[in-house]
């Protein structure tokens, strides 16, 4: 099993890699100096000169605010590169994996999101991976896996950032109005590496390809997040207080409420996703372990 992958230093890129090594999978991993996905041609001669079995894109424009001041680059990145991906898959009959995100949806709604509800992004960030999901899912070998609030041992995300806040402050205001599902980016990413081989070998049709959520079982507010992995640190100086997302005045709005139910995905591959608490709590050990 040879996977071709864009994005290499990423917490889902990193945990793909860690994966893929305990598992025996050989990948290759493209990083931005190796491809620069605001060059569609760069994107297709990667992959027409690869050796692989499935293409995985791991890579994004995922800073929420900057992409409301750079919406040119946030496209290129997540709509128009993941598109060129697809349509070179598609020309040399590749499978091709793509994460998107919840924050296609405005957060309106008073039950988790399924597949098939309507996708009404409130930002450019969700407003170009919607358009992402668009440019690929025209191919019948596709797979769309929207994530949210992940977090892992790797990279910079929201457990390890919340813990090093609640070491260096002495009250840390966290959103208590801000609801979703956490996905834990190492389960997502030994899913990827443990379906591969389904991908690699299912025709056209199949339903293994489409559209998918992917995320850890329960839903929980930004505060109670930050708190699972906080009250895990014995080090911690900060008192963790509640806010509303108002109070941080960012300039990209957020959707209020955005858990992701993932029905689909048990039914179609038999996973049962893991409840976020344990899941967060046991990557919070392993960080405060290597400080």
């Amino acid at each position: 099993m040879k996977i071709l992958q864009f994005g290499q230093t990423g917490q889902v890129a990193t945990a793909v890699q860690a994966a893929a090594k305990a598992a025996g999978v050989e990948v290759v991993a493209l990083s931005r100096a190796d491809c620069d996905l605001e060059h569609p041609e760069a994107i297709r001669a990667a992959i027409l000169g690869a050796d692989c079995d499935l293409v995985l894109n791991t890579a994004a424009f995922t800073q929420v605010d900057p992409a409301e001041a750079q919406p040119d680059a946030a496209f290129a990145v997540n709509a128009m590169a993941p598109g060129a991906m697809a349509e070179t898959c598609a020309a040399r009959g590749l499978p091709f994996v793509h994460l998107s995100t919840d924050a296609v949806f405005d957060g309106l709604a008073d039950r988790a999101y399924v597949e098939t509800d309507e996708a009404r992004p409130i930002n450019v960030y969700g407003r170009s991976k919607l358009a992402g999901e668009h440019a690929v899912l025209f191919y019948p070998r596709a797979v769309v896996l929207r994530i949210s609030w992940v977090f892992s041992r790797y990279g910079r995300n929201y457990v390890s950032f919340m813990l090093r806040l609640a070491r260096e402050r002495e009250v840390l205001k966290v959103v208590a109005d801000q609801f979703g599902t956490p996905t834990d980016g190492e389960a997502l990413a030994s899913f990827l590496i443990a379906t591969a081989p389904r991908w690699a070998a299912a025709p056209a049709g199949d339903p293994a390809f489409g559209l998918f959520h992917f995320a850890n079982a329960g839903e929980t507010s930004r505060f109670e997040f930050a708190r699972a992995a906080i009250d895990r640190d014995p080090q911690v100086r900060a008192r963790v207080e509640p806010t509303t997302q108002a109070a941080f005045a960012e300039p990209a709005p957020r959707p209020p409420r955005t858990p992701l139910d993932t029905s689909k995905l048990q039914t179609v591959f038999g996973f049962t996703p893991e409840l976020w608490r344990p899941a967060v709590e046991r990557t919070a050990d392993r960080l405060i372990s290597l400080v």
